[in-house]
């Protein structure tokens, strides 16, 4: 049995994860093996992320591998994952509980911002992610609508004061200043209370465990994108434009600022990239074409994907239900199911090669 074992072990160091290109067991991917007289095999592979795009494949790269071992009667495998942390840079102050925070942004206004983080959080959390959703927009806090969140967070008493406490929906941890402020009331605040706001928001919040914090930004590449990038590790950010030069004219500088605050592009998000009209399945660039994908190109980064501007996305938004549930067959849900999975890939990436985020600028480990 032990040399049935050392056998199987063999094969399964020449799996690869196609993503980190070393092998499951030196990867420490391969749990629970058990290896029994009859020649019965089980084992778990523990993936980096519940959003694995490439799961079957691994799988099935494992289960030919331990079949063609001799002796090897019946094999079990189970998929599991467990999404690993990277430590904070020098000067920043991890959430207790968050593995990863992911910003979502764009410098420009009206582009889709909260769209693509309301369904990057309910798609990661679909595939069997922990997922928090925090709402940095101060003066224009949509996610509450747009998530269906009616309640106020909850308080407790913490070891260094109140910490609020997050309501959920659809499998998501919310909060949002919208939450405590009544209607349309406006926030008329300077600088130096965004920055306590986001602070307490930060470290004020009693989260969890979780596997993914996505947060919303705001317009522009002010006081909130500097506090946030001041105060937390930020893994990378996802960049959110529309084919339009005027649109890209913003994200160009959200892109620079991050550059100079360390924090490295995830990828850019094409929002309202084309129109399909009813009885038509010819696409419409009513707001240009290929903008996203030049972005792309002169950042040398990656174009996640090509959102098109379809009603069902919006009335999603408005009834609180996002697309990837509300119609998860549709062409939009599909297309940020695939976004999702494409930024739990990068950040697996990040965490299992053990790199600070920042140092990638540096390196160039997208480009």
């Amino acid at each position: 049995m032990s040399q049935l074992k050392d056998a199987v072990i063999n094969a399964l160091r020449k799996v690869q994860d196609p993503d980190l290109h070393k092998d499951l067991v030196s990867l420490n991917m391969i749990r629970d093996l058990d290896v029994k007289e009859d020649g019965t095999v089980s084992l778990r592979v523990m993936l980096t992320t519940p959003a694995c795009p490439l799961k079957a494949k691994i799988e099935g790269d494992v289960r030919a591998a331990v079949k063609a071992v001799p002796g090897v009667k019946q094999l079990s495998v189970k998929m599991d994952a467990e999404v690993r942390k990277h430590s904070a840079p020098q000067g920043s102050q991890s959430i207790e509980g968050v593995a990863h925070i992911i910003a979502v942004s764009s410098g420009k206004g009206g582009v889709g911002k909260s769209t693509v983080s309301v369904n990057l959080a309910v798609a990661l959390a679909a595939e069997g992610a922990r997922v928090g959703l925090l709402d940095a927009d101060i003066y224009g806090p949509n996610l509450p609508t747009m998530m269906g969140v009616k309640e106020p967070p909850g308080m407790e008493e913490g070891p260094s004061g109140e910490v609020f406490l997050p309501p959920s929906a659809h499998g998501v941890k919310v909060l949002s200043i919208g939450m405590l402020v009544e209607g349309d009331q406006p926030l008329i605040w300077r600088g130096p209370m965004l920055h306590n706001v986001i602070s307490q928001f930060c470290h004020k919040v009693k989260w969890g465990a979780l596997d993914y914090l996505i947060v919303d930004m705001p317009p522009g590449t002010g006081d909130v994108q500097l506090s946030l990038a001041q105060l937390v590790p930020i893994t990378g950010v996802v960049m959110v434009s529309t084919p339009q030069e005027v649109s890209m004219q913003d994200v160009r500088k959200a892109f620079l600022m991050f550059d100079k605050v360390r924090v490295p592009v995830l990828g850019i998000v094409e929002n309202m990239s084309y129109f399909k009209c009813d009885g038509c399945d010819k696409k419409h660039s009513i707001f240009g074409q290929g903008g996203g994908r030049l972005l792309a190109e002169k950042f040398k980064t990656e174009l996640l994907g090509e959102v098109p501007l379809l009603p069902q996305v919006r009335e999603g938004g408005d009834e609180g239900k996002p697309i990837v549930l509300r119609d998860p067959q549709a062409e939009p849900a599909q297309i940020l199911k695939g976004v999702a999975r494409k930024v739990a890939q990068k950040v697996s990436i990040l965490a299992s090669e053990n790199i600070n985020p920042a140092d990638l600028i540096q390196i160039g480990k997208f480009n």
